[in-house]
């Protein structure tokens, strides 16, 4: 190795150590990696700033801020209440299905904005039956994680593939003549739901007829609390989607587009404010995790450094002689390498590198990309639901559940529902990849 790619490199451990580490923030943290890396020589200020992927960035930007004013349509609650009344006073049927409903809305929404608008009503209920809220919260956070690699527009991480791999929106329902990410996950999902409903929640939870009358006395409508606002957001919401998976014909970038659908909303409920009852754009703004938004600009630089000076390349070519040799074997260990390492280290900074990776590894063995990158991002995100370390969601939600039942969370608590979760998640997705994505390229 030259000298530096060794400080490159040592930058890097460095920085993402410290970022594992927590004790600072992480964007702080990655910044100051990123001025190390150009101090140092690894790159100048000009390819730092090219190495960010501001497409992503204003994905991640128009989306939340489209999320944000979803979230005070009050939507949310209405879809809780009424899955309430679809569970017939079984609490172990509504906890599944409220889980099924949080994860099918991160496919849209940011997992932690998913838990933001989901926690107030979920605890609302549990209070009214004098339930601990925590199986729930945490379901509702497991889930959510789960379904945000669905599409493109739910997580950073297929965000981070679309920018790796040039992958559209639409190649995430059906790619390359087979199923993709939506349908496979979805298959998974609802699969490991039922099985968590069968074994774990049917046992723990039974009929809390009283206390679910009670909350039912409320009409689900009444949350919703203007309904012109409600349909202009979920009108232009809908609306960005479908722009979004039409990007080739439009010939527009995804960012512009979600960019695009942000700025007419705001000018609409900004106009009539007071015909819409909308909240105001400052208020938003001040819901929108910029430090997330940071780190992520700095995580494309930092990873970008180490592609530039070819550190990417070298572990790509020591590897390729493996992974060509035996497709099944390498997508089986990258897929179960993955899944217990993002338990515990930065799992969006792992995602980037090895996605750079796997593809400079591709093209040295002229080998399909396709059935690794989707072991690694299936991996990746199934197998960081089983710590908080692994996955934001799921601190968001120990911190609200703490809060609220003033009470702390145990590990082997925490562990009883994403164990479980994760394992059943975990096998299903490999055996799914393997006959779809793996076996065929073989």
């Amino acid at each position: 190795m030259e000298s530096i790619q060794i400080i490159t490199l040592i930058v890097f451990i460095l920085a993402i150590g410290l970022i594992i580490w927590g004790k600072w923030d992480r964007a702080a943290v990655g910044l100051i990696g990123v001025v190390l890396m150009v101090m140092l020589g690894t790159m100048t200020e000009t390819e730092a700033f090219n190495f960010v992927d501001w497409n992503v960035i204003a994905i991640l930007f128009g989306i939340w801020v489209i999320a944000s004013y979803f979230g005070k349509t009050g939507v949310p609650q209405y879809l809780a209440i009424t899955t309430l009344k679809l569970s017939r006073n079984n609490v172990a049927i509504f906890l599944t299905l409220i889980g099924i409903i949080s994860g099918f809305i991160s496919m849209f929404v940011d997992n932690v904005v998913v838990i933001l608008m989901m926690a107030p009503v979920v605890l609302h209920i549990t209070k009214k039956m004098k339930l601990n809220s925590f199986p729930f919260l945490i379901f509702v956070g497991l889930c959510a994680n789960f379904m945000g690699v669905g599409l493109l527009i739910g997580d950073i991480s297929p965000q981070m593939l679309h920018s790796v791999s040039g992958i559209e929106f639409n190649e995430f329902i059906w790619q390359m003549g087979r199923p993709s990410s939506f349908p496979l996950l979805t298959a998974n999902f609802l699969l490991t739901a039922l099985l968590m409903y069968r074994f774990k929640f049917r046992k723990s939870f039974g009929e809390n007829s009283a206390a679910i009358a009670e909350i039912l006395a409320v009409n689900p409508k009444e949350y919703i609390k203007n309904r012109r606002f409600t349909a202009v957001t979920i009108g232009l919401f809908l609306a960005t989607i479908i722009a979004m998976s039409f990007r080739q014909v439009l010939n527009l970038h995804l960012g512009f587009i979600a960019i695009s659908g942000m700025v007419v909303l705001v000018l609409i409920n900004e106009i009539f404010s007071k015909r819409l009852e909308s909240p105001s754009f400052g208020d938003i703004v001040k819901e929108i995790d910029w430090r997330a938004l940071l780190f992520y600009v700095v995580l494309f630089i930092l990873v970008g450094g180490l592609n530039h000076v070819g550190v990417i390349e070298m572990i790509a070519d020591a590897l390729a002689p493996y992974f060509k040799q035996n497709l099944i074997l390498g997508s089986t260990l990258l897929y179960w390498v993955t899944a217990p390492i993002v338990t515990v280290v930065e799992f969006d900074a792992y995602i980037l590198a090895f996605l750079y990776l796997i593809k400079d590894l591709a093209a040295s063995v002229s080998i399909n990309p396709w059935p690794l990158w989707w072991a690694l991002v299936w991996a990746g995100t199934l197998g960081s639901n089983l710590t908080i370390a692994g996955a934001p969601a799921l601190f968001v939600t120990q911190n609200i559940c703490q809060r609220e039942d003033s009470c702390k969370i145990h590990l082997k608590e925490f562990l009883s529902y994403s164990a479980p979760f994760v394992g059943i998640s975990l096998m299903i997705q490999y055996i799914l990849a393997m006959l779809v994505w793996v076996l065929p390229y073989a």
